[in-house]
C-alpha cells in the first residue's frame, strides 16, 4: 500500500555525478584521438606507400615520418592539456 500513496518515489533515481561523466568523456576522447591518429598514419604509410622503403622515395619517407612525429607531438600536447585542466564541473542536482 505504500507504493500506491507515492508512485513517483519508486521512479526517482540517484542523480549522476557529473565529475564521473567528465572523466569518462576525457578517456573516450583520448582513446578516439589516438585511434584516429593511428588510422591516418597507417593510411598514409601503408595504403599510400609513404613508409614503404621499397616503393617510396626518400623525400616521401622524410615527409611521412616528419608528419607522423609532428602530429604525435600535437596529439600528446592535446592530451596533456585535456588531462591537466581541473575545471569546475556543475552537477545536475
Amino acid at each position: 500500500m505504500e507504493n500506491q500513496e507515492n508512485p513517483h518515489q519508486e521512479d526517482e533515481k540517484a542523480p549522476m555525478d557529473m565529475r564521473i561523466v567528465d572523466y569518462f568523456v576525457r578517456i573516450i576522447r583520448t582513446v578516439f584521438l589516438f585511434l584516429f591518429w593511428g588510422i591516418v598514419n597507417v593510411f598514409l604509410g601503408l595504403f599510400l606507400g609513404f613508409a614503404d622503403p621499397d616503393t617510396s622515395t626518400t623525400g616521401r619517407m622524410i615527409f611521412f615520418y616528419s608528419f607522423a612525429c609532428i602530429t604525435l607531438a600535437a596529439y600528446l600536447f592535446v592530451v596533456w592539456k585535456t588531462w591537466r585542466k581541473q575545471g569546475h564541473t556543475t552537477d545536475n542536482y
